[in-house]
C-alpha cells in the first residue's frame, strides 16, 4: 500500500483560499464566436468558389465581352458614304425559330403561325430563358441573311433586327425572340 508521509506546512490549506489547481487567466467572453465567425467565412468563400467553378465548367460565364468598339471622337471630318439599301425578302429555304420572351402563353405558336402564313419555314417554337424581355428582336447569324431577317421583322410589328451568333447552335438561320412590345 501507499506509504504514509509526515505532515508538513503544505498539508494545511487555509479555508479562505480561492485558487485551486493550475492558475490560468479567466477566459474572455465571446472567444467561441470568433471561431464560429471564421468557420462561417470559410464556408461562404468555399461555396462561392464552388459555384464560380461550376459556372465556368458549364459555360454559364462568358469572359468575352461585347465585341464592339467604344465610342471615340473622330479626328477627321465625317464624310457621307452611301449605305446600300437592304430590301426585305422572304426566303422559304431558311428556318426560323420562335422564342417567347414574355409571360403570355401560346405567343410563340401564334407568331409561328403568322410567319408560316407569310411564307416562312418555321422550326422550333419554345419559351425563352427569360420572360421579361421588353423588345421583339429578330436575330440572324450570317450577314447574307440580313435581307431575310428584315423580311421576318416586317411580318412582326415592332420587331427590330440584330446580327448575333448567340443562337447559331440552334440550327436555325433566323431566331425571333418575342418581347413585351409585340402587340399580339
Amino acid at each position: 500500500m501507499a506509504e504514509k508521509f509526515p505532515r508538513d506546512r503544505f498539508d494545511e490549506i487555509p479555508g479562505d483560499l480561492q485558487r485551486v489547481g493550475a492558475h490560468r487567466a479567466p477566459r474572455r467572453r465571446g472567444r467561441g464566436w470568433i471561431a464560429v465567425g471564421w468557420a462561417a467565412l470559410a464556408t461562404v468563400l468555399l461555396v462561392g468558389a464552388g459555384i464560380f467553378g461550376l459556372s465556368l465548367v458549364n459555360g454559364s460565364i462568358d469572359f468575352h465581352g461585347p465585341t464592339g468598339t467604344g465610342s471615340r471622337t473622330a479626328s477627321a471630318t465625317p464624310t457621307s458614304t452611301p449605305t446600300p439599301t437592304i430590301v426585305p425578302t422572304v426566303n422559304p429555304a431558311l428556318t426560323v425559330n420562335v422564342l417567347n420572351g414574355t409571360a403570355k402563353e401560346g405567343l410563340a405558336a401564334a407568331v409561328g403561325d403568322k410567319l408560316k402564313a407569310a411564307g416562312w419555314k418555321v422550326g422550333a417554337l419554345a419559351n425563352a430563358d427569360k420572360t421579361d424581355l421588353a423588345a421583339t428582336i429578330v436575330y440572324y447569324g450570317d450577314p447574307a441573311n440580313q435581307a431575310a431577317a428584315l423580311g421576318v421583322a416586317q411580318s412582326l410589328p415592332g420587331a427590330t433586327i440584330q446580327q448575333s451568333t448567340a443562337f447559331s447552335d440552334s440550327g436555325a438561320d433566323i431566331t425571333v425572340v418575342i418581347g413585351a412590345n409585340y402587340p399580339g
